[in-house]
């Protein structure tokens, strides 16, 4: 995040007589209560990339916009800034802190040049108590935001430059395919090229307002067009072909504000037997982008997946950590994809990790219970044990599974984007791994304390990632700005009181049990380490739109229970899609291809 537009550049502010019921979000409040206030306002221009505040300053006014585009951004647990929405013509900003005179939560930047209303806040508050119509107003408004809803349809970003990074790739055609995809959705799409670079700013409005997906197609090669159109985008989407090698700094000098605040998606285009020149993470790199799609030749669900993304269609699945009752998560994924449920995002904690990875990996639902029953059922990588310096298992055979299974793989070569979580317990934060090789995530997110040994990442120790956040759906939402389905095994019935009764000594536990499982001591340490959390859990599993709740009644090792514990996710997820209204079936199915 930049700080080159601060204040000082904001245009200086004009007392004006400026009609405020122009304002949609006005237009109801009575006229007598706009009058009293109109000597007050002033109306100013804030340029492309300027900050109109950031976040955790005083709020002193009230802001309307009168044309343009800002974005607002959260700073997220793992010190990322987070795109939490867009706000355009006609919408409030900063109305909350306002009424409930806190400081601002978020940093508000302007996408494009945007004209603005002020109002200050001495004023706002005469107003609200004179008025309570603009009060009523303003409630609705903080509901429907808290809610995750918009009063207006164009609140999520709706402009997108579309760069190709290669001459000999076809530009028209993807934009044509993209085109087709959207329309298929009921998206009312608006492709634009170099013959749009001398629209001025209130006819791309016009064209934004009357569109639901507005794509500006251009090379990077033609450098004046592909700057102009980044410059009015939201969000930008390079396309970038996988047998070919980025230039670093991707983008031209002086960037757009999309690219300033890291709006950025790359897109690598794959035409069929190529050889890789450069691994995608190095065009994510290049491009500092934040997400990495894949579009495969002759794959139409690539297709339709990045177009859901962009029309904010696309289907998230987040699966929590859980032990061997993560099992459930297999379950689960067969039946939404039995009822032709198909997800574009994933992500998880811990065992829900490990599943949504190979969920992500494309691997169909016979593929991913193979997997996971030759990884963990057939021969349990938890029973290797050593005397505990750092924790009971040497975590060797851990390590040997997850290279069997998904080798040297980087997160952005994955065909759909993937995170996992883990806590960094030097910091106290959540680590959202987005990057990087993958078993190395995956093992860092399923490092229980005690059990298995921590990962060390330079300076930070990682663990679990079920011990700061065991259901990562808040970290989904900040991924893409579609829907979220979730399944989570984290409820009561984890542990049997009986084991914790007399207990034996490990080398009588071991001449009556074996050693193929652990003992009660593993369920003690993954339980103890989840317990402070289970508030907040609860409390966060409200943010999914849709969630499984398996009925599963075992301990979190017992490895062996694979199909009861399979059959329980199923069964949950069937009656849950089952309960669903045909319309709310047919959202989570939009555009399948």
């Amino acid at each position: 995040m930049t700080d080159d537009g601060d204040r000082s550049r904001i245009g200086s502010p004009a007392l004006v007589k400026f009609n405020l019921s122009r304002l949609p979000f006005l237009d109801r409040v009575e006229g007598a209560a706009l009058k009293a206030v109109e000597a007050e306002v002033e109306w100013f221009c804030l340029p492309a990339g300027a900050t109109l505040f950031h976040e955790g300053e005083t709020a002193d006014a009230f802001y309307m916009v009168r044309s343009g585009a800002l974005a607002a951004f959260r700073t997220s647990p793992d010190g990322r800034a987070e795109l939490i929405g867009h706000i355009r013509q006609g919408e409030p900003i900063g109305e909350m802190a306002l009424v409930e005179d806190r400081p601002h939560s978020a940093s508000v930047y302007a996408l494009r040049d945007s004209e603005l209303v002020r109002l200050p806040k001495r004023a706002f508050e005469a107003l609200t108590r004179r008025h309570p119509s603009l009060m009523r107003e303003l409630a609705r408004m903080m509901m429907f935001r808290l809610r995750g809803g918009s009063l207006r349809q164009g609140s999520d970003p709706k402009i997108f430059a579309l760069i190709t990074t290669s001459p000999t790739i076809d530009l028209d055609y993807r934009a044509r395919e993209l085109r087709r995809a959207l329309e298929s959705m009921g998206a009312k799409v608006e492709v634009l090229g170099e013959e749009a670079a001398g629209l001025s700013p209130q006819r791309i409005d016009v064209i934004e307002a009357r569109h639901d997906v507005v794509v500006l197609a251009a090379r990077l090669g033609d450098i004046d067009w592909a700057q102009r159109a980044m410059a009015r985008a939201d969000r930008i989407v390079i396309l970038a072909r996988a047998d070919a090698r980025p230039s670093t700094p991707l983008l031209p000098d002086s960037p757009s504000p999309a690219a300033r605040l890291k709006l950025i998606d790359v897109v690598m285009v794959h035409h069929g037997g190529d050889r890789a020149a450069a691994r995608p993470a190095e065009w994510v790199e290049a491009a500092d982008a934040a997400r990495c799609f894949h579009w495969r030749q002759g794959r139409s669900e690539d297709v339709y997946a990045l177009a859901r993304t962009l029309y904010g269609r696309s289907v998230g699945l987040v699966l929590s950590g859980g032990g061997s009752r993560a099992y459930a998560h297999v379950g689960a994924v067969r039946a939404f994809q039995d009822a032709k449920i198909r997800f574009d995002f994933f992500g998880g904690a811990s065992m829900g990790a490990i599943i949504a990875a190979g969920a992500a990996q494309g691997w169909e639902n016979a593929e991913l219970e193979e997997r996971m029953r030759a990884a963990f059922v057939t021969s349990n990588p938890l029973n290797d044990w050593t005397l505990p310096v750092v924790s009971l298992i040497r975590g060797k055979r851990v390590d040997k599974r997850l290279m069997e299974h998904f080798g040297d793989v980087d997160i952005t070569d994955m065909p759909r984007p993937f995170f996992c979580v883990s806590s960094d317990l030097t910091s106290g934060s959540v680590r959202v791994h987005r990057r990087g090789r993958l078993r190395h995530a995956l093992r860092a997110s399923l490092a229980i304390p005690g059990l298995l040994p921590p990962v060390v990442d330079g300076q930070s120790v990682l663990v679990d990632g079920a011990v700061f956040n065991n259901f990562p759906v808040k970290e989904m939402k900040g991924f893409h700005r579609g829907v979220n389905i979730g399944s989570d095994v984290t409820r009561t019935n984890t542990i049997s009181a009986a084991d914790f009764i007399d207990p034996p000594g490990f080398f009588g536990w071991a001449m009556r049990h074996g050693l193929s499982d652990p003992p009660p001591i593993a369920s003690l340490l993954l339980r103890a380490a989840t317990a402070g959390t289970l508030d907040r859990h609860a409390a966060t599993r409200d943010a999914a739109d849709l969630l499984v709740l398996p009925e599963l009644d075992m301990d979190l090792r017992e490895w062996r229970r694979f199909d009861d514990a399979v059959d329980a996710g199923y069964n949950a997820a069937t009656a849950l899609i089952k309960a669903l209204e045909p319309e709310d079936l047919a959202r989570y199915r939009a555009g399948v291809a």
